[in-house]
């Protein structure tokens, strides 16, 4: 009988902890990945990408998550067309051979019950590297209109851009140093 009644707590707390991890979709109208180089040391070129997907996997109360965000390369834009033309051509991007990048991340780190960091890998140019994004800020609410809980908040990096392979005009033009933002909310499913 005491065997019987821990298996059927231990089912029980399997099934509890397995309940506190919860999807999220990530909101393309409120996720934006933007970089920033500067351009002959001077002035701060910056883009962004528009269309961009994926989901997060979160577990606050195991402090675990994963999150898989794939953005569609063409879709760069800096305000200037011609510039954004050469960004996507094989000096830079290479849209036409590599339309998308990915980053997974399964590694988080909290403080307290707030995202502090993911790590992961991010496959850009079809050469995959480590990458940890940041969090200078994360929060978790109830969204009013959606009735559902919406989780995000600002990340940063700085990646070496040679690590995949775009070394065009290295270090005239502009730096290895390329500084990422990525701003995102994901709406629990």
């Amino acid at each position: 009988m005491k065997k019987a009644l821990l298996l059927a707590a231990l089912i029980a707390a399997v099934g509890a902890a397995q309940a506190q991890s919860a999807t999220y979709a990530i909101d393309p109208s409120h996720t934006a990945v933007t970089f920033e180089a500067k351009h002959f040391g001077t002035s701060t070129l910056r883009g962004r990408w528009d269309k961009k997907e994926g989901s997060v996997t979160l577990d606050k109360a195991a402090k675990t998550g994963k999150v898989e965000f794939t953005i569609d390369m063409a879709s760069l834009t800096t305000g200037t067309a011609p510039f954004d033309g050469h960004l996507k051509s094989k000096d830079f991007f290479a849209v036409e051979e590599f339309p998308t990048a990915k980053f997974v991340g399964d590694k988080f780190t909290f403080n307290g019950d707030k995202v502090a960091s993911v790590s992961g890998e991010l496959t850009l140019r079809g050469k995959t590297n480590p990458v940890t994004l940041t969090a200078t800020g994360f929060n978790c609410y109830e969204n009013p209109r959606l009735k559902r809980e919406v989780c995000g908040g600002d990340f940063e990096t700085t990646i070496q851009r040679s690590q995949w392979g775009i070394t065009y005009a290295l270090p005239a033009v502009t730096p290895d140093a390329i500084h990422l933002l990525v701003q995102v909310e994901a709406i629990k499913q």
